[in-house]
Order: structure tokens, then C-alpha cells, then sequence
């Protein structure tokens, strides 16, 4: 059961779980997705909160930190929250953009100086990205109500699939009835159904977005192919 929520400011996509300043997700399975929206003191132990919740019943491969139209004024918190991702052996990729201020973009570049992680987005006054993706901050805004979307004049869509959260339906049984009734002569081939076409999985259109969640899917794929 997809559970979309409509409260304010928070994200509107599957599994979502809230707490005071960060909304957390599980996206393609194992990419764990963190938004937050103000650096303040407590910022630390609900980003740890919210990554237990989500470890608790997926394998996690690497993090997202999302702080594009982030604030804050806490510095201790931006501290606390870089001495955690610190400790964290995962790949880690941080979202920023004009919009990233004050402590937010302290945090982001504290883990980017530190190598704690690569930095994705547009630039802020403060930090220019490892990965530079330009987005209209129009669209960007739209993106973080649903990444799922497609904005008709957007040029910034991406093709990065994304994991399918819709439930899959299998409609071949009873195309293969009517085979067994083939194969024992009791009909013809023209009173076979035609062969639903499978829906095709949702995929990320925020650029940035779907360009994290590539460095972590390949970083996984990489780690898991060197310990094989």
C-alpha cells in the first residue's frame, strides 16, 4: 500500500517517515533519501532516528543528504550532524543549491571539505558542486513535492530509473489457460487474449536527484563486485 501524504512540507512520495526537520524515504531499494529543511540543535539525532528507521527493513548502499532550500543558524548542530555522517562508512552524496544557507550550507561544506562525501547541485554563496546540475529553482521546487514528475516545460528531465513502488499485477495466467486449452485442441490461437503490456516502472525526473542516486546505485555495484 502506497501511504502519499499532504502535510506541509513534507515529501509526497512512498514510505515517507517525518520527524521535526528531516523527511526520509528509501528510494531504488537501498538509497537512503534525507531531507532536510532547517539546521537546528537536534538535527543529529533525527537524522540517526530517521536512518534506523529506515535500515530497519532495508539494506542501505549509501545516503542522500538533501539541504537544496535549506537554513538554519545552528552551527553546533551543523557540527554534530558532520561528526555523524563522519563515523558513517557509506557513500554519501549532499544536494545543494542557490537556495542552501546559513548552517545548511556550514554542513555541506564541512562534509564536503572533510571527503565525507561529493556535493551535487548549483552553487551556493558559499560551495561550488563536485557535480554541477542546473535546474530552475521553479522546477526544483516542483521536484521536491514528487521527483516522479514530469514537467511539460522543464528541460532538466532525467532517464535515471527509479525503484517501482507500484504493485505489480500478473495477468498471464490466464493467457496461459487458453495455451493448455490450445495444446489439448479445445480452442485456437485467435481465442488467446492479447499479452498485457507491462507497465513500465516510474523513474526520477529531478536531475539531481536521479544523479545522486546513480553515483550511489554504481558505488554499491562496484563495492559488491570487489568483495566477490
Amino acid at each position: 500500500m502506497i501511504l502519499i501524504l499532504s502535510l506541509t512540507r513534507i515529501l509526497s512520495f512512498a514510505d515517507v517517515t517525518s520527524v521535526d526537520l528531516v523527511k526520509s524515504v528509501v528510494l531504488e531499494n537501498n538509497v537512503a533519501y534525507l531531507r532536510v529543511s532547517d539546521v537546528g540543535k537536534n538535527l543529529a539525532e533525527e537524522i540517526q532516528s530517521a536512518q534506523k528507521a529506515l535500515t530497519g527493513t532495508n539494506k542501505i548502499a549509501g545516503t542522500i543528504l538533501d539541504l537544496r532550500f535549506a537554513d538554519g543558524d545552528d552551527l553546533a548542530g551543523a557540527k554534530a550532524a558532520a561528526d555523524l555522517f563522519a563515523t558513517k562508512k557509506l557513500p554519501l552524496a549532499i544536494l545543494v543549491n542557490g537556495e542552501t544557507r546559513g548552517a545548511a550550507a556550514t554542513l555541506a561544506t564541512t562534509l564536503r571539505e572533510a571527503r565525507d562525501g561529493l556535493v551535487f547541485g548549483s552553487r551556493t554563496t558559499e560551495l561550488k558542486p563536485d557535480i554541477a546540475v542546473a535546474v530552475k529553482i521553479a522546477d526544483e521546487k516542483r521536484y521536491l513535492e514528487n521527483p516522479y514528475a514530469a514537467l511539460a516545460q522543464s528541460e532538466t528531465n532525467s532517464t535515471a530509473s527509479t525503484n517501482n513502488f507500484s504493485p505489480f499485477i500478473d495477468h498471464t495466467s490466464e493467457a496461459d489457460l487458453v495455451r493448455e486449452k490450445i495444446k489439448d485442441g479445445d480452442a485456437d490461437e485467435s481465442s488467446m487474449p492479447p499479452r498485457p503490456t507491462e507497465p513500465q516502472k516510474p523513474f526520477i525526473h529531478d536531475p539531481v536527484l536521479a544523479r545522486a542516486v546513480d553515483l550511489i546505485k554504481d558505488l554499491a555495484v562496484l563495492r559488491h563486485q570487489s568483495q566477490s
